[in-house]
C-alpha cells in the first residue's frame, strides 16, 4: 500500500485544513496517510475538530509556526526528517507555504520518491514588500524545480504560477480544485435561518450581510466597513452587518467601525463561529473584500447555501463564482463600487433569489470532496507509476 506523508502549515479554519482532512480520511484504504501539522497562531480559530470528526489524529509539530523563526523552523525540519525516515513515505505532499518549504527540503534531503506541493493561494500579492516578495519567489522557484509536481487549486492560480510569477513551467502544474462536504448547506436551512436570526436579534425584513474570514490585512475588512458606511448613508434600507471571524486586526477594525458610527446592533463582530451552514442560512448576502485569494471557501459555502455574493475581483475568485450569475464583482479598494453592488442586491429581493438559485448548481459537483479524492488518487497513481525511485 502506498504511504503518503501529508504536511500542513497548521489546522486553522479554511480550505487547506478541509483539503488535508478529506484526503487523509477518504484516500484510505488505497493509501496509508500520516497527517502532520504545525501549531496554530493564538489569534486563529483552531480547527482540529475538522480532522478529528473524521477520525483522523494528526501529528502536531509545535515548532512549525506561522512566523519565520530560524530556531523553530530548524527544529521542525529535523522532526519532519525523522518522520520521513521512520514512515518511509512513497509520496511527501505538502500544503501551503511554511509546510511547503520545510517539508519539501526534508523530503529532498532523504530522497523521497515523489514530492508534491499544493499552493493554497500564494504570497506574491498584497502580503509583503517588493524585496521580500522577490525573495519568496526565488525560494519557490527552487523548490518547484526539485519537486515532482505542483498542484494549483484553480486555473487562475496555475496561470499566475506559470506565467505571471514564473514559478515553474505549466506542464509541471496539475489543477485539482478543493473539495468539501456541502450537504449541510442544503439541509434544514429554514430552521437554521430562524435559529440564527433569533439568536442575533435580526428582525423580519432586515437584510443581513455577512463577511467571513480571518481579520488580517489581506482580507481587507476596512473596505467592507467603508462600503457599508456609504450604503447606510446613501440608501434607506434596513441593514445589519456581521463580521464573522477573528485575528490580529480585530481591535483596529472595531475602533474603525466606531469612528464610522457603525455600532451594534447595526454592525456585529461575532468572533469565530464553527457552524457555517447556520451562519449562511441566517444571511441574505455574503461579502468578501480580499486583496488576494486562492480558492475562497466562504464563497463556495455561500453558493451551496443559496446566497448571492458581493466580492472583490481578485485571485481565484472568478474561478469560484459566476460573475453576474452568482456574484457581483468590483475592483479592490473601490468602496463606492462595492457599496453599489451591495445595494443592487439589498434593494432587490428578486435579484437575490435568482442569483441564489444559480449557486448550488455551480458548486454541487465541482467542489465536492468525492471529486477531490478521485482526482488526487488518480494523480498519485500516475506519479508513482512513472517514478524511477522505489
Amino acid at each position: 500500500m502506498p504511504r503518503i506523508l501529508r504536511i500542513l502549515n497548521r489546522f486553522n479554519l479554511g480550505g487547506p485544513t478541509f483539503n488535508a482532512a478529506y484526503l487523509t480520511r477518504y484516500l484510505s484504504p488505497e493509501f496509508e496517510t500520516m497527517l502532520v501539522g504545525g501549531q496554530n497562531d493564538p489569534t486563529e480559530k483552531n480547527s482540529a475538530y475538522i480532522v478529528n470528526r473524521l477520525g483522523v489524529e494528526p501529528v502536531i509539530i509545535p515548532e512549525m509556526r506561522r512566523e519565520i523563526s530560524p530556531i523553530n523552523d530548524r527544529k521542525a525540519y529535523l522532526k519532519i526528517k525523522q518522520l520521513i525516515h521512520e514512515f518511509r513515505p512513497h509520496i511527501v505532499h505538502t500544503h501551503a507555504s511554511k509546510a511547503g518549504a520545510i517539508g519539501r527540503m526534508a523530503a529532498f534531503a532523504l530522497k523521497a520518491p515523489v514530492v508534491l506541493h499544493t499552493f493554497h493561494g500564494h504570497v506574491f500579492d498584497a502580503y509583503f514588500s517588493r524585496h521580500k516578495t522577490s525573495f519568496y519567489k526565488t525560494i519557490e522557484r527552487y523548490l518547484a524545480r526539485k519537486s515532482t509536481g505542483i498542484i494549483a487549486i484553480s486555473d487562475t492560480q496555475k496561470a499566475d504560477l506559470a506565467e505571471k510569477y514564473r514559478i515553474c513551467p505549466p506542464e509541471k502544474i496539475r489543477v485539482i480544485p478543493l473539495g468539501f462536504d456541502l450537504s449541510p448547506f442544503k439541509e434544514n436551512m429554514e430552521e437554521k435561518r430562524r435559529a440564527f436570526r433569533q439568536a442575533h436579534g435580526i428582525k423580519d425584513g432586515e437584510i443581513a450581510i455577512g463577511i467571513i474570514g480571518r481579520l488580517v490585512p489581506v482580507k481587507n475588512h476596512l473596505l467592507f466597513l467603508e462600503a457599508f458606511k456609504l450604503l447606510k448613508e446613501q440608501r434607506n434600507l434596513p441593514l445589519r452587518a456581521f463580521i464573522v471571524g477573528d485575528g490580529e486586526l480585530r481591535q483596529k477594525l472595531e475602533e474603525k467601525a466606531r469612528a464610522l458610527g457603525l455600532d451594534e446592533p447595526m454592525l456585529n463582530f461575532t468572533g469565530w463561529l464553527t457552524d457555517m451552514d447556520r451562519v449562511n442560512a441566517g444571511m441574505d448576502i455574503i461579502a468578501l473584500t480580499s486583496l488576494n485569494e486562492g480558492t475562497p471557501v466562504s464563497l463556495i459555502e455561500a453558493q451551496a447555501a443559496g446566497k448571492p455574493i458581493v466580492t472583490t475581483h481578485v485571485g481565484g475568485v472568478e474561478d469560484v463564482v459566476v460573475p453576474g450569475k452568482t456574484a457581483l464583482l468590483s475592483d479592490s479598494n473601490n468602496a463606492p463600487a462595492f457599496a453599489e453592488n451591495l445595494y443592487q442586491l439589498a434593494a432587490n429581493r428578486q435579484v437575490r433569489q435568482e442569483m441564489a438559485a444559480n449557486g448550488w448548481e455551480h458548486v454541487r459537483d465541482k467542489y465536492h470532496y468525492q471529486r477531490l479524492v478521485k482526482d488526487m488518487g488518480e494523480y498519485y497513481k500516475s506519479l508513482l507509476k512513472s517514478s524511477p525511485k522505489k
